[in-house]
C-alpha cells in the first residue's frame, strides 16, 4: 500500500470486516454524506429538511435501495447527540426502517467519530466499507484520514467549534472551506486509488467529483468530446451538439474566478489524462440541493436532488435526465453516469505508468 501517512491510515480499512457484495444481483446503493445534523437555528441540514426526508423515504427506501451514510451525519462537534435525535426524529425513523431490513451502513467521519463511544447508539458503525461489484473493488470511506489535523487533533478542532466558534455563529471549519485542504485530501485519495487500482468514494470536502473530475474539469473534457463528435455528425445530432456546447460554455463562464484559478493551478492528475478512480458524493447541505452517488453492479452515477424552482441554473439549461418525485416539489437530476466496465478499462489502461 505504500509508506505514506495516508496509505498507513488506510491499511486497516482496505479489507474492512464488513463488505457488501452487489455483483450478480439487482441491489442498488445510495452513497450520501455530510448531513451535519444539528439543533436550533444554526442546524446546517435544516434548509434541506423537506428534501432529505422525501428523497430518502419516498424514493430510495420505497424502491429497495441500500443506504450508505458516509460520515459526518451527526454534527457532534457542536451539538449533543440527545439534542440532535430530538430535532431529527423523522429522519432517524427512516434510518430505523433501512436498518430493520439490513439495508443501512453507517461510516464515521471526523465530525461524528464520537459515536463510537455511544453505547446506546442503535446502528453498527464502520470506518470503511468494501463494495464488490464484479468488476473492481470500491472502497467507501469519509476521507478525513488524509489529514493529520483530523486524525491526530480532531478533539481540538471539536472543542474549538463548540466552545469558541459556535457562540459567535461560525458554523464550520473543515476541508470544505479551504481550497488547499480540499485539494490535498482529494489528491491523496486519488493517489491511493491509483496505486491500488480501485475506486474510492469519499465525502468530507463537500465537493462532488465524478471519475476524478470536478465540475470545471468535467465541462472542459465534455466540450472537447463534443467537438470531436461534431465533424462526423449530421442533422439533428449536429444541432444537439451545437446546443450542448453553447450551454456548457455558458456554465464554464459562470464558475467563480477563484475556483477557476484554483483548478487551473492544481489538478488531481497533473498533466496526465485523468484516471477515473476517485468519486465524491458531495454533501447534503448544499444551498441549492443535495448531491449523492448511486451505484449498482453495472453503473455508477452522480445525482443532484433539488426542489422545483430552487435548482442550480445549469440543470435547466442542459440536456440532463430529470424526474419528479411524485406528490412533492422534489426533483432528481442525473449529472453524470458511466458503466463500471468502462471505468475499469480506463483505470487499467490509464493507471499504468509509462515505461
Amino acid at each position: 500500500m505504500g509508506g505514506s501517512f495516508f496509505s498507513n491510515m488506510l491499511d486497516p480499512l482496505v479489507n474492512p470486516a464488513e463488505a457488501l457484495d452487489i455483483s450478480n444481483s439487482g441491489r442498488k446503493i445510495l452513497i450520501i454524506s455530510d448531513f451535519h445534523m444539528g439543533f436550533g437555528r444554526r442546524d446546517d441540514l435544516a434548509p434541506n429538511r423537506e428534501l432529505i426526508l422525501a428523497l430518502l423515504e419516498r424514493y430510495y427506501l420505497a424502491r429497495g435501495w441500500y443506504l450508505v451514510l458516509n460520515g459526518d451525519i451527526e454534527e457532534l462537534q457542536r451539538y449533543r447527540l440527545a439534542h440532535i435525535r430530538e430535532n431529527w426524529v423523522p429522519l432517524y425513523a427512516i434510518f430505523d426502517r433501512f436498518a430493520s431490513e439490513n439495508r443501512l451502513y453507517k461510516i464515521v467521519g471526523n465530525h461524528d467519530e464520537a459515536l463510537v463511544f455511544e453505547e446506546s447508539y442503535p446502528y453498527p458503525l464502520y470506518q470503511a466499507l468494501r463494495i464488490e461489484t464484479g468488476f473492481l473493488p470500491i472502497y467507501v470511506y469519509h476521507g478525513h484520514q488524509a489529514s493529520r489535523i483530523y486524525t491526530d487533533y480532531n478533539h481540538v478542532v471539536g472543542a474549538s467549534l463548540r466552545y469558541v466558534l459556535k457562540p459567535f455563529g461560525i458554523r464550520n471549519i473543515s476541508s470544505a472551506r479551504s481550497p488547499y485542504r480540499r485539494f490535498s485530501v482529494e489528491k491523496k485519495a486519488y493517489e491511493f486509488s491509483l496505486a491500488n487500482k480501485c475506486i474510492s468514494i469519499i465525502g468530507h470536502t463537500h465537493r462532488a467529483l465524478f471519475a476524478s473530475l470536478g465540475r470545471f474539469d468535467y465541462i472542459k473534457f465534455e466540450i472537447e468530446r463534443l467537438c470531436r463528435d461534431y465533424p462526423v455528425s449530421t442533422g439533428p445530432e449536429r444541432e444537439r451538439i451545437t446546443r450542448e456546447v453553447r450551454v456548457l460554455r455558458q456554465e464554464l463562464g459562470k464558475l467563480g474566478r477563484a475556483e477557476r484559478r484554483h483548478v487551473l493551478r492544481q489538478s488531481l492528475y497533473g498533466d496526465e489524462l485523468p484516471v477515473p478512480c476517485l468519486f465524491n458524493s458531495g454533501s447534503a447541505i448544499g444551498r441549492k440541493g443535495i448531491n449523492a452517488i448511486e451505484l449498482d453492479s453495472q453503473v455508477i452515477a452522480l445525482v443532484y436532488w433539488f426542489k422545483r424552482g430552487e435548482e442550480k441554473h445549469f440543470i435547466s439549461r442542459g440536456s440532463y435526465e430529470v424526474e419528479d418525485l411524485r406528490g412533492t416539489p422534489c426533483r432528481r437530476g442525473v449529472l453524470n453516469r458511466d458503466r463500471l466496465d468502462y471505468v475499469k478499462s480506463r483505470i487499467e489502461l490509464l493507471g499504468t505508468q509509462n515505461p
